[in-house]
């Protein structure tokens, strides 16, 4: 058990959890927000949709000041990063890779790594939201490369990496209208020719117990990563 001077010290660490999801309340936030719960820390969601934030653009002209020449919200952004005691980044897998925002986010924290190396050391997970089912063999990992996506961000910025949680999703087929006669239907691709919007259904983060534990225990582990740093 914690002592109180070490309970003290723990609530004065903080979390910073960033979700690319453009969907209000989607099974992404409930996911990382479950996960920055468990830490027992000072904890910040971050939404990328109220943001404003362009990719990189290759230029270097980060490298003396360990700030982005871009002028928009990927600066205000990367001083949280480096802020944080610790980062847990979440998103989603359109078109089996990460998505859009997400990835520019992580693009935009590489100005923190030129000769001071300011996200090194920090704990830092993973939440991935995939509607492939796992182990489907005619499709690719979308899951695993998601995650990969910032397990090896991190890896390469001398982060400690401590896990990731993967959610079952739901592919937009289901709430579109024509997921049923569309013959570019990915509900017809991912579950087989008989699969129907009704018999898919739509997948909640609270209804999959695994991946509730799994966020539980992601912010466990990120404390008491914390908790020995």
């Amino acid at each position: 058990s914690r002592t109180l001077a070490t309970q003290e010290r723990m609530t004065e660490m903080k979390v910073l959890g960033v979700s690319g999801s453009p969907i209000k309340n989607s099974n992404t936030d409930r996911a990382l927000r479950a996960a920055l719960d468990a830490t027992g820390c000072e904890t910040e969601f971050i939404k990328l949709t109220d943001y404003t934030v362009e990719p990189c653009r290759a230029c270097l002209g980060c490298v003396k000041t360990n700030q982005c020449v871009i002028k928009d919200d990927g600066i205000e952004l990367a001083e949280k990063a480096k802020a944080a005691d610790a980062l847990v980044i979440a998103g989603f897998t359109p078109y089996s890779s990460i998505d859009a925002r997400t990835k520019a986010f992580i693009e935009r924290l590489y100005p923190l790594r030129h000769v001071h190396g300011f996200m090194a050391g920090k704990p830092g997970g993973a939440v991935i939201t995939h509607a492939v089912p796992e182990g489907h063999e005619s499709m690719p990992p979308a899951c695993q490369m998601g995650v990969n996506a910032i397990q090896f961000f991190m890896m390469e910025e001398g982060m400690n990496f401590i896990g990731a949680v993967t959610i079952q999703g739901n592919v937009p087929c289901v709430k579109c209208v024509y997921g049923d006669e569309c013959k570019m239907s990915g509900i017809a691709m991912l579950h087989g020719p008989n699969a129907t919007v009704d018999s898919v259904g739509i997948k909640a983060f609270e209804t999959q117990t695994v991946a509730v534990e799994a966020a539980k225990e992601l912010g466990y582990r990120i404390a008491e990563a914390l908790e020995t740093k």
